[in-house]
């Protein structure tokens, strides 16, 4: 498969001290890469640092590459327009808009070989629970229907790589599955995902891949059916005991 995202030697680091220090990433098309790791592994950091966003003022250095196209040098909004779409934990909906006004947008993608914006209708037939709720504001909605509304509009901006950032947080395990089970369609048309989660049992459903980071380092990738048996994640994610 053919790497949308390509990520090299990508080191974040904040007054000096290195959060993220990352060799070699790629996400291919159509691919879930799940990145899990306990609180502090540089999870966000990592997803943050491709979307070129932070709160705070980094360093940031390396090369990310999407569609064989240098960015790592571009702002914030250039990455979004070229379809690098981060959707933070706090989610990325307007509160006193309703949800039909979420994801009415005059934002025009750039055109792009395999890249698909998805319309309104098409992302209630993805969340049927958004239809139901189109005239709720943003502020009225619950946790699940608030990651959906964040991916819906994320997805109308016609993604070529998707970075989600924890979105089971504070998510019932139904609307986790559900949430997590529609990236799996998404990935089955053709999107690349990278899915930062904390809940590990979860993503190993879904992702094709994992990759563990400790203080913001890889120890860990392969194959989820693989790697999901090593016992640095049975024991520390899925409280098994390793043989």
């Amino acid at each position: 498969m053919t790497a949308v995202l390509q990520v090299r030697n990508l080191q974040v680091a904040y007054a000096g001290n290195r959060a993220v220090d990352l060799k070699t990433l790629d996400v291919a098309s159509g691919e879930i890469v799940g990145v899990v790791g306990a609180n502090g592994a540089g999870k966000s950091t990592l997803v943050n640092g491709l979307a070129g966003w932070s709160r705070g003022a980094p360093r940031v250095s390396g090369e990310v590459l999407l569609g064989g196209e240098r960015i790592d040098g571009w702002p914030t909004h250039a990455r979004i327009r070229a379809g690098l779409l981060l959707v933070p934990e706090g989610r990325l909906v307007f509160g006193r808009m309703s949800v039909e006004e979420n994801l009415s947008t005059a934002f025009t993608p750039l055109t792009a070989p395999g890249r698909r914006v998805y319309t309104r209708d098409e992302i209630y037939e993805l969340f049927p629970r958004l239809a139901e709720r189109r005239h709720h504001l943003g502020s009225q909605l619950s946790g699940g229907e608030r990651q959906m509304l964040g991916i819906g509009r994320a997805l109308m901006m016609g993604p070529r790589v998707l970075l989600l950032d924890e979105p089971s947080i504070g998510l019932a395990p139904k609307l986790v599955s559900q949430v997590l089970q529609t990236m799996r369609t998404l990935a089955r048309a053709g999107l690349s995902i990278l899915l930062v989660e904390q809940n590990v049992r979860a993503a190993l459903e879904v992702v094709d891949r994992l990759v563990l980071l400790e203080r913001g380092r890889v120890v860990l990738e392969g194959p989820a059916a693989h790697v999901g048996n090593d016992p640095r994640i049975a024991e520390a994610y899925l409280g098994a005991t390793a043989a």
